[in-house]
């Protein structure tokens, strides 16, 4: 009856299969597989120090913890640590011994300040906060039925503006890079990001198997990129927009609505049955543009913090 906490096995389908699952239950509004997982293992940015912790009972898991340095962050020494607990098995320990566990290996690592997502419930802020962590922040998740949803028409496109596909960068995906980057660094966040190692967002981004690049959507005008939505999917049914980004010379012209119209339109052309999205709960103009697609809030999320050692 004894909890343990062990590093996921990088060659074991069983572990991440049993991950993605404890994910979809206590975060359905998130998409992750099987491959998703071992491919963040094996991918990992050395200075990331990652680890994929899970939480075993009577050889079951039973909760995991992705663990790591925000090694891109502006300010050194930021980590991150984020439990999932299955709901049949909470307060046995298990949430705790993953945090523990975390700690020790972050402030093995260098790291002072400690970040965790934690569910927008009393009990699970209780947590949080029994443990010094104070919050800082809010996100909301949401979700759209594209089924039996409907969704605006696409409008005519003004002159110079055409809508391609991430698939359509597979020779050169430079220019995706640098519009990543610059709507990234304006994005709300309270870890900020040195948006700057191409071949890292190869390796992390663009390769990353939940990247869908046929229904990622680029608006580009007069041959450059003026707004893209990044989607990831579980190539079965369910959507999420992992990134809507506009350039700054581009804002304020509804490109962002036109990406996303294009890309959900395509999305449930193909099958896909529900989209999800987030938000920083401060960020009132993309609240607004995903309401007025049909996205209800389904669930929230408040990052928490703590100094470490």
């Amino acid at each position: 009856m004894t909890v343990i906490v062990r590093d996921l096995r990088a060659d074991s389908p069983e572990d991440a299969e049993a991950v993605t699952r404890i994910r979809r239950v206590v975060l359905p509004f998130d998409v992750t597989t099987p491959e998703s997982v071992l491919f963040g293992v094996r991918t990992a940015n050395p200075a990331k120090r990652y680890r994929l912790l899970v939480a075993e009972r009577d050889g079951a898991v039973i909760g995991m913890s992705h663990v790591g340095i925000a090694y891109d962050a502006a300010e050194p020494s930021l980590a991150y640590a984020n439990p999932v607990v299955h709901p049949e098995h909470r307060g046995q320990g298990a949430g705790g011994l993953l945090l523990r566990t975390a700690e020790e290996h972050l402030a093995g690592e260098g790291a002072r300040s400690l970040f965790s997502w934690v569910e927008d419930t009393p009990a699970c802020r209780a947590f949080a906060e029994k443990r010094g962590f104070r919050p800082s922040r809010a996100a909301h998740f949401l979700r759209l039925g594209l089924a039996a949803g409907t969704l605006p028409g696409l409008p005519p496109l003004p002159a110079g503006v055409e809508l391609r596909t991430a698939a359509d960068y597979e020779d050169d995906p430079r220019p995706l890079f640098h519009a990543d980057a610059e709507a990234t660094s304006d994005e709300p966040s309270d870890v900020g990001a040195d948006f700057t190692d191409y071949d890292d967002w190869i390796r992390h981004t663009w390769e990353n198997p939940l990247l869908d690049r046929g229904l990622s959507t680029v608006v580009v005008v007069d041959g450059g990129i003026a707004a893209f939505t990044a989607a990831m999917t579980d190539r079965e049914t369910r959507y999420l927009s992992g990134m809507t980004g506009t350039m700054r010379a581009h804002r304020g012209k509804g490109f962002a609505k036109l990406a996303k119209t294009d890309s959900l339109r395509r999305a449930r052309q193909a099958g896909f049955t529900d989209a999800f999205t987030s938000n920083d709960a401060d960020n009132g103009p993309m609240l607004a543009v995903n309401r007025w697609f049909g996205y209800e809030i389904c669930a929230s999320e408040v990052r928490h913090v703590r100094t470490l050692g």
